[in-house]
């Protein structure tokens, strides 16, 4: 009987999954245990004080919507290059460049540098397609 493997790619699938929450975790950590009077993390009306907050702390906040919404697309491009035989080295350097990338981008993102930030998009984005195509027999 054959098994299936752990490969870098499926844990880095798991990293993936987790950075939206340190994305929360950057927006929300410098505020926690402060009184909600001063300005503190409000956990009864968490969205309400995130859509208060500006600068960093709002941009971190959108990088973790942002990091929610590439998910998807990143679980099925390494599941369907798993289930095609995509060449296992490539499919995990590939996924170790997307998560490079995106934590990149993450940090330009959080520092308000919007021009490198979305060029690690854009390069985030053709990793993942090239992950996704990545089992394609021309």
């Amino acid at each position: 009987m054959t098994y299936a493997r752990m490969t870098v790619a499926y844990w880095c699938v798991l990293i993936a999954a987790l950075l939206p929450f340190v994305c929360s975790w950057l927006a929300k950590h410098q505020d926690f245990g402060k009184p909600r009077s001063k300005g503190g993390f409000d956990n009864d009306e968490p969205r309400a004080w995130l859509g208060r907050q500006q600068g960093w702390k709002a941009r971190a906040d959108a990088a973790q919507a942002n990091s929610f919404e590439a998910l998807p697309f990143f679980i099925g491009a390494v599941i369907i290059a798993h289930q095609l035989g995509a060449p296992q080295t490539r499919l995990d350097i590939l996924a170790v460049l997307f998560i490079t990338l995106r934590i990149i981008y993450i940090a330009m993102y959080v520092a308000g540098l919007g021009t490198v930030r979305s060029a690690m998009w854009t390069l985030a984005l053709l990793a993942n397609l090239g992950i996704f195509l990545s089992a394609v027999r021309w």
